[in-house]
């Protein structure tokens, strides 16, 4: 019976130990910052691993007084551009903790 304690023990270790490089992993995440863009570059939306957005720069060329919609489609695409590339990089960092455990995220 007693063996089954350490074995406990010791798993509870390697979770603590896990929980600590997932926790360092999503700090690493939060402070990377990744582009999206839009209308081939006229639009670009920056936002961290924690999906804040962090800049937006806009070509003048894009400016249009009689086409506001067409900036504001171009804003909103960069913008689910981004946060897209932040998904796909927070699985692909995160994904490495959860494989073989089925944790739910």
């Amino acid at each position: 019976m007693r063996g089954g304690m350490g074995n406990m023990q010791n798993m509870m270790k390697q979770m603590q130990k896990m929980q600590k490089k997932m926790a360092e992993a999503q700090e690493e995440l939060g402070q990377k910052q990744i582009e999206g863009t839009a209308g081939g570059g006229m639009v670009t939306v920056v936002v961290t691993g924690h999906k804040e957005v962090v800049d937006v720069r806009i070509k003048p060329e894009a400016v249009d007084p009689d086409d506001v919609e067409m900036l504001q489609d171009l804003v909103l695409a960069a913008t689910n551009d981004a946060l897209k590339k932040v998904d796909e990089l927070t699985n692909s960092t995160m994904g490495q903790f959860t494989k073989g455990m089925n944790l739910p995220f």
